[in-house]
Parts: C-alpha cells; sequence; structure tokens
C-alpha cells in the first residue's frame, strides 16, 4: 500500500508540496495502541523516498498542526493514526476541520478507505478546496470502471471484506455482469 501511493507523493514532491499524510491502521476503536502507531509506516516511506518522513504524536492538536505549517516545500509529515480516535469513523465534523488545519487542498488516494465515510476521507472535503483524487484512486477507478462496463467474459468478481452490509450494493450490482462470485474474508461467516 505504501508503494501504491508512491507516485502521487512524487508528483506533489516534483511540485514543491508540503506534504502532510493522513492514514490508520488497524482498528484501535478511538484509543491509542502503541501497537497500532505509524512508526514503521513513516521510517519504510523514508526508505523507500530516500528523504526524512516526519511523524506527528497525533493526528490533530496545536502541535501536529504546528509541525505541518513549518513544513518547507519538499518535506513530508505522517499524522499519527487517524482511527486513534473514534471521532474519525463517526466522521465527527469537527474532527474533520481539526484534520483539515494542516492543509489547502485534499488529495485521496486510499482507494480502501474512500468508499467510507470517514472523518479522513469525506469530512475533510467539507473544508478543503479543492479535493481531488491521487493517481491510485484514479487508476483502479479507470480499472473498475473498463471491468465493469466492458468485461471479459468469462467475468468472476472475488469480494471480500469484514462487513457485508458495505458490500451489498456491490454484490448486487455485480450479480448480471459476472458468471461467478466468490465471497471470501469475514463476509463468508454472513453467507
Amino acid at each position: 500500500r505504501i508503494r501504491a501511493a508512491i507516485p502521487t507523493i512524487e508528483y506533489l514532491l516534483h511540485n514543491s508540496a508540503k506534504i502532510v499524510l493522513a492514514a490508520h491502521f488497524g482498528r484501535p476503536k478511538g484509543k491509542v495502541n502503541e501497537k497500532m502507531r505509524l512508526t514503521p509506516v513513516a521510517e519504510r516511506l523514508s526508505l523507500i523516498l530516500k528523504k526524512k518522513v516526519y511523524l506527528s504524536n497525533s493526528c490533530i492538536g496545536e502541535d501536529s498542526i504546528a509541525i505541518s505549517n513549518n513544513l518547507n516545500n519538499g518535506e513530508i509529515l505522517l499524522l499519527e493514526n487517524v482511527r486513534f480516535f473514534a471521532e474519525e469513523e463517526n466522521n465527527d465534523l469537527d474532527f474533520a476541520k481539526e484534520l483539515a488545519k494542516h492543509a489547502d487542498m485534499y488529495v485521496n488516494d486510499a482507494f480502501g478507505a474512500a468508499h467510507r465515510a470517514h472523518a479522513s476521507t469525506e469530512g475533510v472535503t467539507k473544508f478543503l478546496n479543492p479535493s481531488v483524487a491521487g493517481f491510485l484512486l484514479e487508476k483502479e477507478l479507470k480499472y473498475l470502471q473498463g471491468a465493469i462496463d466492458n468485461p471479459v467474459k468469462p467475468l468472476a468478481a472475488i469480494v471480500g471484506g469484514s462487513k457485508v452490509s458495505s458490500k451489498i450494493g456491490v454484490l448486487d450490482s455485480l450479480l448480471d455482469k459476472c458468471d461467478k462470485i466468490i465471497i471470501g474474508g469475514g463476509m463468508i461467516f454472513t453467507f
């Protein structure tokens, strides 16, 4: 997932942007969990990009905002796990507004989380303009559109995840397009 976001990050670096990355890891249920800190992500990203990636102790608050405000062009800050706050998954607008204080615009490159109405994916778009798709999100959408609008037959869909409720619409739309649908992950126990 880190490597998949690199083209967008490199594009922003090439255009002298100050980059603030928001991410989540695991399901800490709105509480700080030391095992779910993003320190390894910042370290890995630094290695891949061959440049220092700063990490804040939190994703909101005066200290993290000060770090993002003091970035120079071409510097990167990774905010600590947004899911350490219950407000993230609740799409709390006050929390989204705090996240938005880090930036002037929003680039979403998190295809796996883009369908969720969370503060860091949907809420911030109310406060940041423009809000655009990154290269990874664009690539995934083009691929899916081509596969759905003009599928090569036979077509099988493999759908996984833990929440059936968020997949019902997808499954319903695939029924008349696919020869076979394979359900996996936590969803399999529901069926």
